[in-house]
């Protein structure tokens, strides 16, 4: 990337908070639910196809099939214009940080539980903490910083280094939240510079590009209709899941709905259980604690601090 571009980037102006369109707590609320529950669906999805299909597969699946239904959706209405972009190194930056995200997340899925996977994903917003204080220049205040030193304790207790239980699948978990996060912080950047369904379809744009240029080597052909519809709604799940969360935020302030996306937690150990017979054990769940703790008291503080601001 050129230099200039790196300056573009760093230096770009961070728009204010988006406004809500109106005071709607409860289906904020409700919406951020949705989410949470639909989106382990997908993961299940991705662990059971990966019992017969190669990851890089399964990966491009998710990307083509979010793709496309972006497409469907806002082509005929945006045509070209909708791939016109004011920030494009950063939506770049953006759709290449999603799709090392997903490759990592979907590489070591096969090797742990959905529930423990889930928990190790919710470190990504005190790693949005620390990277916003170089790229976005904000400010880490005590309330943050204790918040980030409480969350990493608890995704220290699920992966537990140096134990029996230890694996690398924990570990390119985490880096693949620490690649997400980095993906919100692009997704800050670009707001406010480029409309919503262009940043959708940037998300997976990048990674359907490389991930269709393994595919000659790699495509296995589905082994029924049931795989192949497994497949396609990998990404309409995805989509579902992300769109009620930009809906959630404009329905209700983020320190109001943030704590309700612990309900993936439930979701996911409803979806292990279902497909997998699994079940997180003891240390996952008092990590799962520690982490949702720090993220429901950050989450109180951050919007009592909005309400004293407006």
């Amino acid at each position: 990337m050129p230099r200039n571009a790196v300056n573009w980037i760093l230096e770009s102006p961070v728009p204010p908070a988006t406004q809500l369109v109106s005071n709607r707590p409860l289906l904020g609320i409700g919406l951020m639910c949705i989410a949470g529950t639909v989106l382990p669906f997908m993961n299940g999805v991705g662990k059971l196809l990966a019992q017969n299909y190669p990851p890089e597969q399964i990966i491009w699946a998710r990307l083509v099939s979010h793709l496309v239904c972006v497409l469907v959706v806002f082509g005929p209405r945006n045509g070209l214009s909708l791939f016109r972009s004011n920030r494009p190194w950063i939506q770049l930056s953006l759709s290449l940080t999603m799709l090392i995200s997903t490759t990592l997340f979907f590489f070591a899925l096969p090797h742990i539980g959905l529930a423990k996977a889930s928990v190790i994903n919710f470190v990504s917003p005190f790693l949005v903490m620390l990277m916003a204080l170089p790229l976005l220049g904000e400010r880490l205040e005590p309330r943050r910083f204790c918040a980030v030193l409480v969350g990493f304790v608890g995704v220290v207790i699920v992966i537990r280094p140096g134990g029996d239980v230890f694996q690398w699948a924990s570990v390119a978990i985490f880096v693949s939240a620490a690649f997400y996060s980095l993906y919100q912080v692009f997704a800050r950047m670009v707001a406010g510079h480029d409309r919503p369904e262009t940043s959708i379809l940037y998300n997976v744009l990048a990674g359907a590009i490389v991930m269709s240029m393994f595919m000659p080597w790699s495509f296995v052909m589905p082994k029924t209709w049931l795989h192949a519809a497994l497949m396609a709604s990998m990404g309409l799940i995805g989509a579902i899941g992300h769109y009620c969360v930009a809906r959630a935020m404009r329905y209700a302030d983020a320190g109001i709905i943030s704590p309700f996306n612990y309900v993936q937690l439930i979701a996911a150990v409803g979806v292990g259980y279902a497909l997998f017979g699994d079940l997180p054990d003891a240390w996952t769940w008092v990590g799962a604690v520690v982490i949702i703790a720090a993220g429901v008291f950050i989450a109180g503080t951050e919007s009592r601090g909005a309400r004293r601001r407006i």
